[in-house]
């Protein structure tokens, strides 16, 4: 007999284990301590109010527009340019991720992006990782472990990709799990950066890139053929691939091969990725059995949380607590993890937290 589908109320959303894949560091900081950290470096904001400040962020990524919606990352970028500020901006995301039921998750920002302030890449790498090592042994201590991965980014319209895969082979033993190239994608595609891509594929370490999000099949064809990507940042664009149900070839190939697509659907909304909640990609392509995946993207720029993004899908889209199941289970078995590990944490901490809501 098919079990009853259960639509969650927030207490039960707030209570799964979430897992997040695809969530930018220096997308997700508080508002408060934005402020706290410009006064201290002399960075002028748009408005000193916290409040003011999470609403202005959101309103301007707003735009419908990928370009504009990076751009707002001028001020936390700002206050991340000391050991400092990423000691505490690392440490409060991992809390953040544990007030909000999230069991795992891999953490990516662009240390070249970073390094403004006198800091040289590793100098970066390891205060963030001592940061977010702080913020896990305190959430552990709270009764609300998490576990967080870091994935090095290296900026697509630079040229410093292969350094930045350097580094990931540098730390990989020192909480870096993966990479990944972020940035503007239209007109700076990912094969301009094979190097790096070769270079981590000789060296057995797992990527991930953003692709199919402001530039459509093509994109996503490099990543996964040329590049030789594990996982697709975004990827809502794969539908340009799907006529009636029926899958083109890419489509075919993504979904057969498990690749994981990364989906972040309020960030879509703001980016003119999808044109609502209701008709996000995300939904269809998990029907049509693809691997996707529930993400943040930027929790300060989209004034999200995963709790939040779970609550939109049940209310706008009609998803239960099995659809969140089935995006959770797809996260974790395609984290940047070895095999045991994923196993280790689906058994003893993901499907229990699901079956107590049964």
């Amino acid at each position: 007999m098919t079990a009853p589908r259960i639509t969650p109320d927030t207490e039960t959303l707030r209570r799964l284990p979430k897992a997040v894949l695809h969530d930018h560091l220096d997308g997700g900081l508080r508002p408060a301590t934005v402020v706290e950290l410009a006064d201290t470096v002399g960075h002028t904001l748009p408005t000193t109010d916290p409040d003011e400040l999470a609403a202005w962020y959101v309103e301007a990524a707003d735009s419908g527009d990928l370009v504009r919606y990076i751009a707002t990352f001028e001020h936390t970028l700002a206050v991340m340019q000391t050991r400092e500020g990423l000691l505490r901006t690392a440490e409060e995301y991992v809390l953040d991720l544990a007030a909000d039921g999230v069991v795992y998750g891999e953490v990516r920002y662009a240390p070249e992006l970073m390094t403004k302030g006198g800091l040289a890449l590793p100098e970066v790498v390891e205060a963030v990782q001592e940061g977010l090592a702080a913020g896990m042994a305190k959430a552990a201590a709270a009764g609300t472990p998490v576990r967080v991965g870091t994935l090095l980014c290296g900026m697509r319209m630079f040229d410093r990709t292969r350094e930045i895969a350097d580094l990931v082979v540098a730390f990989r033993d020192a909480g870096v799990v993966g990479f990944d190239i972020a940035g503007a994608e239209d007109g700076f595609p990912a094969a301009d950066h094979l190097d790096a891509f070769e270079h981590l594929r000789r060296e057995s370490v797992p990527f991930t890139i953003h692709a199919g999000e402001a530039h459509g099949l093509p994109s996503i064809h490099q990543a996964v053929q040329l590049c030789g990507a594990q996982r697709i940042g975004h990827g809502v664009r794969i539908t340009e691939d799907i006529v009636d149900g029926k899958l083109g070839r890419l489509a075919g190939w993504v979904r057969d091969r498990r690749v994981a697509l990364e989906m972040c659907p309020t960030s879509n909304l703001q980016t003119g990725a999808a044109g609502s909640i209701a008709t996000h990609p995300i939904t269809a392509l998990k029907d049509l059995g693809f691997r996707v995946t529930l993400n943040t993207d930027n929790r300060l720029v989209s004034g999200t949380t995963m709790t939040r993004e779970m609550s939109l899908l049940v209310e706008q889209a009609g998803w239960t607590v099995e659809d969140l199941r089935t995006v959770t289970v797809n996260a974790v078995k395609s984290a940047f993890l070895p095999f045991d590990e994923r196993n280790a944490l689906l058994r003893d901490v993901v499907l229990p937290g699901y079956d107590s809501v049964r």
